[in-house]
């Protein structure tokens, strides 16, 4: 049995990592790898997705992060096995991560979920917890817990409160039926759907064109939309921080480096200093 802030046991030491990560150039892929279960979350997956949450942020030369899971299912949320047996589904020592240590892991770099299959539960709060979606047209996302006398506490209900119209939000909570990938598109609740071969490689495209962006302002633009979602500050706190932000950009080696560039007609080199 595992429990957070315990010991990494044997058979975990020995075990094939539960979440994988792959450089490709600026961006980092994130892999949930236990297939078999669908890529639900157990302790030692939420304690290796919050460690390589925390690591790809302090990472300088890493700008952009995509979730992405082993198999057919991007991931069907809790393990539910693993709740019976006494498993806390929080990453090792940081529960202020949240679900899957992932959930309320802020990192100010853009995260985005490359969604392979179906999504449920926490599978669907771990994608709403990121910043852009890629999905396969075979994806379904769903809310799940009212049908196992839960709620979705991971922010499922909160953020899909702030992404859809009421009556379309109170449908899915109050059912846990599943939303298409299409249907999904179509509210706005993801980005691109592509065929699901494609998935992996559209979103890393998309990371990318991201990571080519100047790293501090992406990172800035980033912190103030998560504050106007947030809808925690006044209009007035709003542009003070706007304000605030622009400043610290207009001192940085980024914003001069941008402006000769441009005057140069040339792509600028990032410091992200």
């Amino acid at each position: 049995m595992t429990r957070e802030g315990g010991a990494v046991t044997e058979a975990e030491q020995a075990a094939e990592p539960a979440v994988l990560t792959e450089r490709r150039g600026a961006v980092t892929v994130l892999t949930l790898n236990r297939p078999e279960a669908r890529n639900a979350v157990d302790s030692r997956l939420a304690t290796e997705l919050g460690e390589a949450l925390a690591a790809f942020d302090a990472d300088p030369e890493a700008r952009v992060a995509v979730v992405t899971g082993a198999g057919e299912a991007f991931c069907d949320g809790a393990d539910v096995e693993a709740i019976l047996r006494g498993e806390d589904l929080f990453a090792r020592g940081h529960r202020e991560w949240g679900f899957a240590g992932f959930t309320q892991h802020t990192v100010d770099k853009p995260v985005l979920a490359a969604v392979n299959g179906p999504a449920d539960g926490g599978g669907t709060e771990i994608v709403f917890a990121c910043d852009l979606a890629v999905v396969a047209e075979t994806a379904t996302f769903s809310l799940s817990e009212v049908r196992l006398g839960l709620l979705a506490g991971a922010g499922g209900v909160i953020r899909l409160a702030r992404q859809l119209p009421a009556k379309l939000a109170n449908e899915m909570v109050l059912t846990g039926r599943p939303l298409d990938a299409a249907t999904a598109y179509r509210w706005g609740l993801v980005n691109q759907v592509v065929p699901a071969s494609e998935v992996l490689e559209a979103a890393v495209s998309l990371a990318a064109e991201l990571a080519a962006n100047a790293p501090l302002a992406v990172q800035a633009s980033k912190r103030l939309l998560r504050a106007s979602w947030a809808d925690a500050l006044s209009e007035e706190e709003l542009w003070t921080a706007s304000d605030r932000e622009f400043a610290g950009l207009g001192n940085s080696a980024d914003a001069l480096e941008g402006l000769r560039a441009f005057a140069e007609g040339r792509d600028p080199i990032w410091s992200g200093r």
